[in-house]
């Protein structure tokens, strides 16, 4: 199937990299060959479920404009496009305050590329932030098999310096200095939460 974008550009699928085993008290909870976006649904599945937050993906409008009806009971889409540009992958609320999230992977072992986020993307976590909501990334370094919770604000640092002809990338000592190391766990698998506490309580 074949979706586009407003523009009319086609839409590539990323691939997700399988991630390596994260030693969590000497078990492994992160070696099962799922996407980042399959550990975090699975992640807000238990926040959910256990009455800790409420917060969900983010449906992506697509507008159908070709189906193909192969028989009766079968129906098959072969062209799509995006009614509108996405913001970011998640919303919710924890705690009385709306978190809006973004969750990027980089095969890179040294920075994280800004190619990966959009100009609009950076907009809608600064109205976010304006409005009093808490923003941030998490970031996978699939190839280290690392994860950092970022916030939005020293997100905006490097993509504003960008047109001062700064860096095009996070330096990823940069990010062990200004970002909260995540490790896996086993409910939740990733336990994101726990570094959104002190941002709240701070």
């Amino acid at each position: 199937m074949t979706i586009r974008y407003p523009n009319g550009k086609a839409y590539r699928q990323p691939s997700h990299s399988k991630s390596k085993s994260t030693k969590f008290a000497n078990v492994n909870f992160g070696d099962r060959g799922m996407s980042l976006e399959a550990e975090l649904n699975s992640s807000n599945t238990y926040y959910l479920e256990n009455d800790i937050a409420v917060i969900h993906k983010k449906p992506i409008p697509i507008q159908i404009v070709k189906v193909d009806y192969p028989n009766r009971s079968a129906a098959v889409i072969r062209e799509a496009y995006f009614q509108q540009a996405s913001t970011t992958d998640y919303n919710g609320v924890y705690r009385g305050r709306y978190l809006d999230f973004e969750a990027k992977e980089t095969k890179s072992k040294t920075a994280f590329p800004l190619k990966n986020f959009h100009e609009h993307q950076i907009e809608h976590m600064r109205k976010c932030l304006a409005q009093d909501g808490i923003c941030f990334v998490i970031i996978r370094f699939a190839v280290l098999n690392r994860l950092f919770l970022l916030t939005a604000t020293d997100l905006f640092h490097y993509w504003d310096h960008q047109a001062d002809g700064g860096r095009k990338s996070i330096p990823l000592t940069d990010i062990e200095k200004l970002a909260t190391e995540l490790h896996y766990h086993i409910n939740p698998l990733i336990p994101y939460l726990d570094a959104i506490d002190p941002l709240i309580e701070g």
